[in-house]
């Protein structure tokens, strides 16, 4: 008897984005420049063994059959110390990440319904076109280790 293994592969592709604007002006950017339609979805990423949330954009293309989200990598939280005293007293902040070994990446576009590398090329190039991006690049979602955070 022959046996049918199930492989569950990614079903999406990523693009690193550097930049130093906001969530929402980048959303708005994607949305003028490549006629996308993100909006902030109501729910923000969350984790059970963490109080770090992510904030999330969505876009579903119905039309070609082809989600967008714009993810933010990095949470920064304002840590309010209760013991001002001393030379280490005072409010101080911890950020976390939602793919921790990709730190550098200020964003997340993850693309769901088109694995095709042209498009994603394609993408890369006109998202280098828009002035308050530093740079975008496709990210190999196998060799991540944290790719689980991106299923949503």
């Amino acid at each position: 008897m022959q046996l049918l293994s199930f492989d569950l592969e990614d079903d999406y592709s990523l693009i690193g984005i550097h930049s130093t604007e906001e969530d929402y002006r980048l959303a708005y950017l994607l949305n003028s420049f490549l006629k996308f339609k993100l909006t902030r979805h109501k729910d923000h990423l969350d984790f059970q063994d963490s109080t770090a949330e992510f904030p999330l954009f969505e876009y579903k293309d119905e039309l070609n059959f082809i989600n967008y989200y714009l993810i933010n990598n990095k949470y920064v939280a304002l840590v309010d110390n209760q013991y001002k005293e001393g030379l280490f007293g005072g409010n101080y902040s911890t950020t976390s990440y939602l793919i921790p070994e990709k730190k550098k990446v200020d964003f997340f576009l993850k693309i769901e319904g088109c694995n095709n590398e042209d498009f994603i090329q394609n993408l890369v190039i006109e998202l280098k076109k828009i002035s308050q991006i530093i740079t975008s690049y496709a990210i190999e979602t196998t060799t991540l280790k944290s790719k689980e955070n991106l299923i949503f």
